[in-house]
Order: C-alpha cells, then sequence, then structure tokens
C-alpha cells in the first residue's frame, strides 16, 4: 500500500489546479439594462410589497472594497433579491456574479439569471473551469455570491457546506498575494418555509473571514480550515437569529 505524505497531496492538489487553464472557460453575462431595472424594482417595489417587513442587521460588516465573496444561507428562491438588497452599501456601482446550482439555469428563470451575473454550477461536482471563472471575477475585483451550502434548505439549519467555496477563494488569493478576498457570511431567516405575501425576512451579516490568513501552504488543509470556520460563523448567525424569535414569542402575552 502506497503512504502519502501531507507534502505529497499538497503537491497533487497543486498539479490539479494547474490544468484549470487548459479547460473551455465558463462566463457569465450582466445585461447593462436587464440588471439595473431588476434591482431598482426589487428593492423599491417587489420586495416592499411582498415581504411584511425586512430586517437587515450587521451591515457595518460588508466590505466596500476588494474582491468579496458574499455567502448566505439558501432559504428561497427570493435569496437571489434579498441578497443585493442586504448588501446594497457595498456594491453600489458594482455587477453582482451569482454561482448558482445549474437546475437554477434553466427554462425561463434560467435566461434571467444567466443575464444577472449567473453562471451555473453542479454543486456535486464542481467543474474546473467554474472554479476558474469563479477566481477570475475575484482577481478583477468583483463581488460574487455563492451559496456554500449547495442547494435550498427550508428547514432553517445550516447544512454542510461544500468545500468549492474555500477552495475557490485560496486559489484567486495565491495567484495574487496581497489580493485581499473577503468572504461574508450571511444568514437569512423567513418567518415561513414558503415565503408567501407578508412573510418577514430578517438578514443577519456577520464578520468577513480574511482568505489571507488561511494561505499555510497546503490548499486542501487551507480550505478545510477556513470550510469549518465559515460553517461555525453561519451556525453562530443562525442560533443569534433564533434566540431573537423565541425572545419575541416570550414578550407575546397569552390571551
Amino acid at each position: 500500500m502506497e503512504l502519502h505524505t501531507s507534502a505529497n497531496i499538497c503537491q497533487k492538489t497543486s498539479a490539479n489546479s494547474q490544468t484549470i487553464a487548459k479547460l473551455a472557460p465558463t462566463t457569465s453575462q450582466v445585461s447593462p439594462w436587464l440588471t439595473p431595472l431588476a434591482y431598482v424594482l426589487g428593492r423599491h417595489f417587489l420586495l416592499p410589497f411582498f415581504f411584511r417587513q425586512i430586517r437587515i442587521v450587521g451591515e457595518e460588516h460588508m466590505p466596500t472594497t476588494g474582491p468579496i465573496i458574499l455567502a448566505p444561507t439558501h432559504r428561497a428562491r427570493w435569496d437571489a433579491l434579498l441578497v443585493p438588497y442586504a448588501a446594497s452599501c457595498c456594491v453600489a456601482g458594482r455587477d453582482l456574479r451569482f454561482m448558482v446550482t445549474i437546475s437554477e439555469c434553466q427554462g425561463f428563470q434560467g435566461w434571467f439569471v444567466r443575464r444577472l451575473g449567473g453562471f451555473p454550477v453542479d454543486p456535486k461536482r464542481p467543474s474546473i473551469s467554474t472554479l476558474r471563472h469563479g477566481v477570475e471575477l475575484l482577481q478583477q475585483g468583483k463581488t460574487l455570491v455563492i451559496f456554500p451550502e449547495g442547494g435550498i434548505y427550508r428547514d432553517g439549519e445550516v447544512h454542510p457546506l461544500k468545500p468549492g467555496i474555500a477552495r475557490l477563494a485560496l486559489s484567486a488569493e495565491s495567484s495574487h498575494p496581497g489580493l485581499g478576498v473577503k468572504i461574508v457570511p450571511i444568514n437569512i431567516n423567513y418567518s415561513q418555509p414558503y415565503p408567501n405575501w407578508g412573510t418577514d425576512v430578517s438578514i443577519h451579516i456577520g464578520s468577513p473571514l480574511s482568505v489571507a490568513d488561511y494561505t499555510h501552504g497546503c490548499v486542501k488543509q487551507d480550505a478545510k480550515r477556513l470550510t469549518g470556520d465559515l460553517a461555525k460563523m453561519l451556525q453562530q448567525l443562525s442560533h443569534h437569529e433564533s434566540e431573537i424569535i423565541n425572545h419575541r414569542f416570550a414578550e407575546v402575552p397569552n390571551s
């Protein structure tokens, strides 16, 4: 049986990452007329009309410069509009790029998603070309939205995170030391599992993680640690939100 040392694993991971450039690139586009129209209609008309209340906590944690990965929990299709709504203080004048599942890029919905900066990824087997495109966007100082759980979960629990977000962030930071990639954890919570008219929404933004703090030489180990810390922060935000909700219920007198 062949034994692999930590150095061997790191070398193989590095060698695999070098094959990225050999594959056909994934692309994304932002419509110069549809994107601003969707954001304006969503922020000032659709969201305020559909939801009874949208509460945002932690806006001061949102970076305003440099490459940013917004890492929100994924609870409903509405998240794609609520994320830019919550991050408006940092994304002003910047086009968001969304890494979304293949199913969200199909049909009529897919037509809009692809023109609003979305590009598809298979959460079970993310292609190297998709990860490469994400790295290129970060190298250009863009703001990238990645749902780290890899799908929609309506039970309010934080599910195991996919490792791709950490690998992508580390690849971008390692390729350009000092790039300054930040990952911002965001918890989105709806008062109902399937949001309908009059639903309340709370969005809790956590302190950003500096990816440079996780570049210690072995991508596999660094990615594992970064993924674990991001998961802990999302769980803390979710737990804090549950405490707020329970406190509100406790304040309601029995009839």
